[in-house]
Order: structure tokens, then sequence, then C-alpha cells
């Protein structure tokens, strides 16, 4: 991984102290992923209908990764890796 994508990343998780109580992760974890069902699913919906806004599908499946980059990070903070 080169440097500029580890410095965006750490830039974007910025927010996001490594400190937080486990607690407030969780949660925290459980809004996101439910955020990101519900984006799963008006995605379908969207894909079904016509006439098809490609802009708006464009900005949700934006939106979806992104959600999904976030979840990532904070399992990676729940359950950081451990060195063998």
């Amino acid at each position: 991984m080169t440097t500029v994508v580890i410095a965006a990343r750490a830039a974007y998780h910025a927010h996001m102290e490594p400190t937080e109580d486990p607690a407030i992760l969780r949660a925290r974890l459980h809004d996101l992923q439910v955020e990101h069902r519900d984006l799963d699913q008006v995605i379908l919906q969207l894909t079904g209908a016509q006439p098809l806004d490609q802009l708006l599908l464009q900005r949700l499946k934006k939106r979806k990764l992104n959600l999904k980059d976030r979840i990532a990070f904070i399992e990676q903070m729940l359950e950081p890796d451990i060195p063998a």
C-alpha cells in the first residue's frame, strides 16, 4: 500500500479515536451496518425502477462503499491483528 493511500485512510478515519470505549464502537458499528443494509435495499429497488437515475444510483453506491470502509475500520479497532 502506498504512503498516499495510508495517509488518506488515516485522515479519513482521524475522527475515530482508537481509544474509544468498545461499547461506543460496537454501537457505531451496528448503526453503520444497519445503514449499509438499508442502502443495499434502496439500491436494489432503484435498479428496478424506470427511468433509472444513474447519478443517484452512483451516489448511493459510493456511500455504501464508504460505509463498508468505516465498518471494516471499526471492526479492526475492536479486534486488532495480533502478530504471530
